[in-house]
């Protein structure tokens, strides 16, 4: 791949949106931008918890894709909003299929970060045959060293002002059970209390998200209603251990996966989704290439992580 990186593409508007009803109480919001007879392509959010961005389009060639988001459940414009109820992996992963089938698509890119990474694993290992190519960011496995690292103190190591802050909203009792504590806050009957946590939670997340720490992230993240669905739905997923049995699911099964062109691309000081876990995926996907961002963190809009994307989606446009 050329290693100059390249502009993004310029902003655009979604040619078309709607919703489709997945459950007997979720309803999707989805948008589709670019080339209507172009090459499919859906963009997976992070999360779980987060929503889509007009932004995430700027990464495919509006000329020769046909680019979707959707809002997960409980997130965004999908209803209702920050539901835990049928709120699964499982459940995501049957709401892109039919999402895709609403679409009359026979198979497309799929391309996701953080958690949008995992999905899209996860939906190519029950759905090979429907993914042309997987283009993967900030790689998380679902394990429990991965949760730890975020949430039981060894990235507050790193970022210790923003930790305090994060630990701020529990007592001293609290913090020896960090997880299954912010839940009981983050569903309380007492919206205040709900408010107080969610924004703690994540505030934290967005602080550690970039290289250098970015004020305007952290007051989006901040927001009422985006904070409030992020940390709820993150925090039941966690304490489930994201509703699979085997925290090594990925990877045991990336195998099915072997026939799908894949490309993982990883900023090398990825404190949120350490480089760790991109490097044991691309062992287990020996045909996969692996691009390192040595200037990057996190975060999907640092310029080399968003260049390294745009190129992948150009690559597999050809």
């Amino acid at each position: 791949m050329n290693k100059t990186p390249h502009p993004i593409y310029p902003e655009i508007k979604p040619y078309h949106s709607g919703r489709l009803k997945v459950s007997e109480i979720h309803e999707l919001y989805f948008e589709e931008y670019g080339n209507k007879d172009g090459k499919p392509a859906v963009y997976l959010h992070g999360g779980p918890g987060g929503t889509l961005n007009p932004y995430f389009a700027q990464f495919f060639n509006p000329e020769k894709y046909r680019i979707i988001q959707f809002d997960q459940r409980g997130c965004g414009k999908s209803t209702p909003h920050a539901e835990l109820a049928e709120n699964t992996s499982l459940d995501l992963v049957s709401d892109i299929e039919c999402l895709r089938k609403h679409l009359q698509i026979e198979r497309w890119l799929v391309c996701g970060g953080s958690w949008g990474s995992t999905l899209s694993l996860l939906y190519g290992i029950h759905h090979p045959e429907r993914v042309t190519e997987l283009v993967l960011r900030g790689i998380f496995l679902l394990r429990k060293k991965e949760i730890d690292w975020l949430f039981e103190g060894g990235c507050g190591r790193i970022f210790p002002e923003a930790w305090e802050g994060f630990l701020s909203v529990l007592t001293a009792d609290e913090k020896n059970n960090i997880l299954p504590s912010y839940y009981k806050k983050l569903t309380h009957s007492d919206k205040r209390v709900r408010k107080t946590a969610a924004k703690a939670w994540a505030t934290w997340e967005a602080s550690v998200s970039r290289l250098v720490p970015d004020p305007e992230l952290i007051e989006h993240f901040a927001d009422d209603t985006f904070s409030d669905a992020i940390a709820r739905i993150e925090c039941h997923y966690m304490l489930n251990h994201f509703f699979l049995e085997d925290e090594n699911f990925i990877l045991n099964q990336a195998s099915k996966l072997n026939e799908i062109p894949t490309l993982i691309i990883q900023g090398r000081y990825d404190v949120v989704c350490p480089y760790e876990s991109a490097w044991e995926l691309h062992k287990r996907l020996p045909h996969s290439e692996l691009i390192c961002i040595d200037d990057a963190g996190h975060s999907v809009t640092e310029p080399g992580i968003a260049f390294a994307i745009r190129e992948a989606t150009d690559l597999f446009s050809r």
